[in-house]
């Protein structure tokens, strides 16, 4: 059996946000030293990131905005936005960001690697084609889609955001395009305010962008069964070639900037749930990239969670537990999800 992948670099460390900034380096260096650990050595391949020419920035962004980005190279601290902030290291991390998941997605397509988990900063869903968001510079979850469709070759990618805050950015890259199918779970209203269920996308894309925006409160049970009875059918019918996560564990029931409640080992099931639709519909081509997740010790946790069922040392069972989630919490969700999308998708027989 081929490995799972850990992509990583320390240059990653280098994107300093400032004193107090959710967003810190410590995410990555709590992560990196979890790593270390006995029963994380051994079951991964590490893996480089390259960094990405400038010309596969402009796969999903503007030119004008990587001027911009790119102008605060070996700079001081600079304000791209009112929460997104460039340092010395900002771009060059953030190329390497985008490049990181270009060499998984590469990987992954020439069969050297099943899986793998790019533990990179800066984030990205919040980015949009013009500018920074949200902690966000370049869309690496949008950048990996266009670069696997036009660069490799793939037809069809499906992206799943489970981050506590919407992928406004991720979405509009791919609202008009029925070659990429976007799926977010998010908490809602909560920043940026957008993912509503009528949110479908436009034009040939219509039907290709699923929202479920939750309220506060969702737990382990509730997502697996969102992700088993809505994600899972339309997912199989889709029929991707490749599956992203943007992974954020920021809907831990510890996380300080969300209201979710989801537990160390809903991650690991969440994780099961998606590497089963992967095996059924693309030789189990998956890779993870990480969003948010503000705690440190969640985030220690909570990744080796993920990377032990990504690497086979556990095995959780979705079924189990969808079917412990509250009926009220997700009839509310199912009832709402068909009724928007029914007629797009002859699976969502719920």
């Amino acid at each position: 059996m081929r490995k799972a992948g850990i992509i990583k670099d320390n240059i990653y460390l280098n994107h300093i946000t400032g004193d107090g900034h959710p967003e810190s380096y410590k995410r990555l260096e709590t992560i990196y030293a979890m790593l270390k650990d006995p029963d994380m050595i051994g079951p991964f391949v590490e893996i480089a990131p390259r960094a990405a020419e400038e010309e596969e920035i402009l796969l999903n962004h503007t030119p004008e905005y990587l001027k911009q980005v790119a102008a605060t190279d070996g700079k001081g601290l600079f304000a791209l936005s009112a929460d997104t902030f460039t340092s010395e290291g900002s771009y060059r991390a953030a190329l390497l960001a985008a490049g990181g998941i270009f060499k998984g997605i590469e990987m992954v397509k020439a069969g050297e690697i099943t899986r793998a988990f790019l533990l990179q900063r800066p984030p990205g869903h919040h980015a949009e084609r013009g500018r920074a968001m949200g902690f966000c510079i370049f869309n690496n979850a949008a950048l990996g889609a266009h670069y696997a469709r036009k660069a490799l070759g793939l037809r069809r990618v499906l992206i799943v955001d489970w981050d506590v805050h919407h992928g406004n950015g991720t979405q509009h890259s791919f609202e008009g395009d029925p070659s990429v199918l976007f799926f977010s779970t998010h908490q809602f209203p909560h920043f940026p305010g957008t993912g509503l269920y009528t949110d479908v996308g436009k034009g040939k894309g219509e039907g290709f962008t699923i929202n479920i925006p939750l309220l506060k409160g969702y737990a382990d049970s509730e997502y697996t069964a969102i992700f088993e009875k809505i994600l899972k059918p339309v997912a199989l019918e889709f029929g991707p070639d490749l599956i992203l996560v943007s992974a954020g564990f920021d809907i831990h029931k510890s996380d300080p900037l969300g209201g979710m409640k989801v537990t160390t080992h809903g991650f690991a099931v969440l994780t099961r749930s998606i590497m089963n639709i992967a095996d059924a519909c693309c030789g189990g081509k998956v890779l993870f990239c990480l969003e948010g997740g503000y705690n440190l010790e969640v985030l220690r946790t909570s990744i080796k969670a993920v990377l032990k069922e990504l690497s086979g040392q556990t095995q959780s069972n979705p079924e189990e537990a969808a079917d412990c989630a509250e009926r009220k919490k997700i009839e509310y969700v199912f009832k709402r999800c068909l009724h928007v999308h029914r007629n797009f998708w002859k699976s969502l027989e719920i």
